[in-house]
C-alpha cells in the first residue's frame, strides 16, 4: 500500500513537471535554444579597383575565403562508408575508405583539396574551441570542392577579399598596398582610401548542426556596399614605357636611380610618375616606402634660371633681346662664381644667357632684380609650395624666404641653387611656359565610380593662375627651343621642335659633402604647340651634365608620345631671338 502511495506520488510531480516544461517554460526554453542557434553573419564589402585613364586595372580585390575549422566537432567526427546506400552523403579518398577518424580524418579529406600537409591540418584541428583558421585567401573553386567533402558543421568558409596588383614593379610604391585589414596604407591605396573602402553588411538567421542556414530563420540582414573605383590619369603604356627607358637609362649612365614626369599641358593631367625602384605594389616593401618620384628633392640647377629670366622680363628690367657681355667668372659682395666651362668674354643676348647655360649672365642681368623679386617669381611658379595632389609622402621641397639669405644664395638662387624642389613642381613650373604663362593645377585623379556605375569627373585642386604675360612667356619659350637647338647633335626629337632647359646641381653625397650630382632636363614637346612637359631627374650619371644624360632619356620619351598619340608634326621655326651680338 505505500509503496502504491509513493509511486502514485512520485508519477504524479512527473506529471506537474511536463506540465510545466511545456505550458509554462516550453516558449522559453524554444526561445532559448533559438538563441543559441542564431548567428550574425558579415557580408564583406569589395574594395573599389584603381585604374588608369583607360580603364586598365592597376589594382583589385578579388572574392578569397578563409577556411574556418570547428576542433571540437572535428575530434567528435566519425566518416561515414560510401554504399550504395549513403550514395554521394559519405567519406573517402580516392575511392578508398579515410581509414581514421577524429581530427585526423577530417586532415586526410581536407588536405588535398587545400594543398597542405595532413599532420599539420591534425595538429590545427587537435586543439581547444570550436574556431580555428586553416588557410586564408583560398579561391572560390578550392571552397567549391570543400563543399563537395560533406564536412557540414567541422569545416567552413568566411567571404574575404585579397588585393590583387596586376602589373608588378610598374607603380609599386606609388600605388602602395593594404594592411590585413584591408585597410590602405600607402600610396594611392592610402590617398583614396576613404573613397574604395566599402560598408560591410551582414544576416542574422539560426544556422544547423551542420553549419547551414536554416530554411526561413532570416530575422535580419543589410547588404553591403562595395567601395568605389578609383580612375588615374596615369597612362599604362605611357608609365611602362617611361619606366623602361628609366631603367635602361640607369643602367647605361650607371645611375643609382632616376625620375620621370609626363604631363599634359592642356589639362595639367599627369601621364606618367615613374622611378627606377623595383617595388612591387602590394609588397611589404611598397607598405614602409614612399614613391621616391613623389618624395625626392634636389636643387633643380640650371633649369631655375627659366624662372629667373622669366621674372626679369615680366618686371620689365630686360627683353630676351637685350645684348650682354660676359666673362666666365664674377665677383660680387667678394663672392666669386664661374660658369661650367672656361670661356672669354662672350657678346650674347639674354636669350644667348639661356642657351649657353651662364651663371655668370644671369648674375649680370639680375642686377637689378631685388631679393624679395627672385624669392616671389621663384615660388609663383609652385616651387617649394604643396601641389595639392595629396600623395603621401610627398615633400613640398625647401624654398628660405629672402630676409634668410646671405651674401651667396641672393644670386646662387638666380640660377637654381640654394632651393629644393620635387619632380612634380618642376614639370608644373615648366608647364607655365608651355601654357603662355598660366599655372594650371595638378591633377592624378581622373574620376571615382560608385558600386552603382555612377562616375563623377574628380576636378584639380586650386585654380589657374597667371604667373607672367604671354608675350613674357612667348619669349622665354623661344630661348629655350634655342637650348634644345643647341643641343640637337644629341637631342632631338625628329619632325618636332622642342623647347628644353638642362640642370645640374651638387648635392650631398652619402659622406654628408656635396659629392653627388643631380642631372635634370625638363623638355616641352611640340614647341609650336605644346602638349606635353616631360621632366627626367638622374642621380650620380656618368657624363654628369643634364644635357647629355636626362636630355637623351626626355627625347626618347618624347619620340613615344609623339607617335602614341599621333600628333601633328611641327612647323618650321623661323621666330628665332638672336642668341649672339
Amino acid at each position: 500500500m505505500a509503496i502504491g502511495v509513493i509511486l502514485a506520488l512520485m508519477g504524479t510531480a512527473c506529471l506537474i513537471q511536463l506540465a510545466n516544461v511545456q505550458l509554462v517554460n516550453g516558449k522559453s526554453m524554444a526561445q532559448a535554444a533559438a538563441q543559441s542557434r542564431t548567428i550574425t553573419v558579415t557580408l564583406k564589402a569589395s574594395r573599389g579597383k584603381i585604374m588608369d585613364t583607360n580603364g586598365s586595372i592597376l589594382a583589385q580585390s578579388v572574392e578569397r575565403y578563409t577556411i574556418i575549422g570547428n576542433p571540437e566537432e572535428a575530434q567528435a567526427f566519425t566518416p561515414t562508408t560510401c554504399t550504395k546506400q549513403t550514395g554521394d552523403n559519405c567519406h573517402q579518398i580516392d575511392g578508398k575508405p579515410v581509414s581514421a577518424t577524429g581530427a585526423a580524418a577530417v586532415a586526410r579529406l581536407l588536405a588535398p583539396v587545400l594543398g597542405m600537409d595532413a599532420t599539420e591540418l591534425g595538429a590545427m584541428l587537435s586543439g581547444t574551441g570550436q574556431y580555428a583558421v586553416l588557410k586564408k585567401d583560398v579561391t572560390p573553386a578550392v571552397k567549391r570542392k570543400i563543399s563537395k567533402l560533406n564536412l557540414g558543421g567541422i569545416v567552413y568558409a568566411e567571404l574575404s577579399n585579397e588585393r590583387i596588383y596586376s602589373n608588378g614593379t610598374l607603380m609599386g610604391a606609388l600605388l602602395g598596398g593594404v594592411d590585413g585589414e584591408g585597410k590602405g596604407v600607402a600610396g594611392i591605396e592610402q590617398m583614396e582610401n576613404k573613397t574604395l573602402t566599402g560598408e560591410d553588411g551582414y544576416q542574422v538567421y539560426q544556422q544547423g548542426n551542420n553549419g547551414v542556414e536554416i530554411p526561413g530563420t532570416m530575422t535580419e540582414s543589410k547588404d553591403a556596399v562595395n567601395g568605389s573605383d578609383v580612375t588615374l590619369t596615369i597612362d599604362h603604356d605611357v608609365q611602362w614605357y617611361v619606366k623602361k627607358v628609366l631603367r635602361e637609362s640607369c643602367e647605361k649612365y650607371s645611375s643609382p636611380w632616376g625620375i620621370a614626369v609626363v604631363q599634359d599641358t592642356q589639362t595639367g593631367d599627369i601621364l606618367a610618375l615613374a622611378d627606377s625602384d623595383e617595388i612591387e605594389a602590394g609588397s611589404d616593401q611598397a607598405k614602409m616606402t614612399v614613391s621616391r618620384a613623389v618624395s625626392e628633392t634636389f636643387e633643380p640647377g640650371s633649369i631655375g634660371k627659366v624662372f629667373t629670366m622669366s621674372g626679369m622680363i615680366q618686371l620689365g628690367l630686360h627683353q630676351a633681346s637685350d645684348k650682354f657681355t660676359v666673362p666666365d667668372h664674377i665677383t660680387v659682395n667678394g663672392q666669386t662664381y664661374s660658369d661650367a666651362t672656361t670661356h672669354g668674354a662672350e657678346h650674347w643676348t639674354l636669350a644667348g644667357i639661356l642657351e649657353q647655360s651662364s651663371n655668370v649672365g644671369m648674375i649680370i642681368a639680375g642686377e637689378k632684380m631685388s631679393n624679395e623679386q627672385r624669392y616671389d617669381f621663384i615660388r609663383k611658379f609652385g616651387i617649394g609650395q604643396d601641389n595639392r595632389l595629396g600623395l603621401p609622402g610627398e615633400s613640398d621641397g625647401l624654398l628660405y624666404s629672402a630676409d634668410q639669405w646671405d651674401l651667396r644664395t641672393q644670386n646662387t638662387v638666380l640660377f637654381g641653387q640654394a632651393y629644393t624642389t620635387n619632380a612634380l613642381q618642376l614639370t608644373n613650373a615648366v608647364a607655365v611656359i608651355a601654357n603662355k604663362g598660366v599655372k594650371k593645377p595638378q591633377r592624378i585623379i581622373k574620376t571615382i565610380s560608385d558600386a552603382e556605375g555612377h562616375s563623377e569627373e574628380q576636378k584639380p585642386k586650386g585654380e589657374a593662375t597667371r604667373v607672367i604675360d604671354e608675350q613674357v612667356a612667348s619669349q622665354v619659350m623661344n630661348a629655350m627651343e634655342s637650348v634644345s637647338d643647341h643641343y640637337s647633335q644629341f637631342i632631338k626629337v625628329d619632325g618636332y621642335r622642342v623647347a628644353a632647359k638642362s640642370g645640374t646641381a651638387e648635392v650631398a653625397g652619402a659622406d654628408g659633402r656635396l659629392s653627388s650630382i643631380i642631372s635634370d632636363y625638363s623638355a616641352i614637346i611640340p614647341a609650336d604647340n605644346p602638349r606635353f612637359v616631360v621632366t627626367v631627374v638622374l642621380k650620380d650619371p656618368q657624363g654628369v651634365f643634364g644635357g647629355l644624360t636626362a636630355g637623351p632619356v626626355t627625347a626618347e620619351i618624347g619620340e613615344f608620345l609623339m607617335q602614341k598619340y599621333e600628333v601633328p608634326a611641327s612647323s618650321p621655326r623661323t621666330d628665332a631671338i638672336p642668341v649672339t651680338w
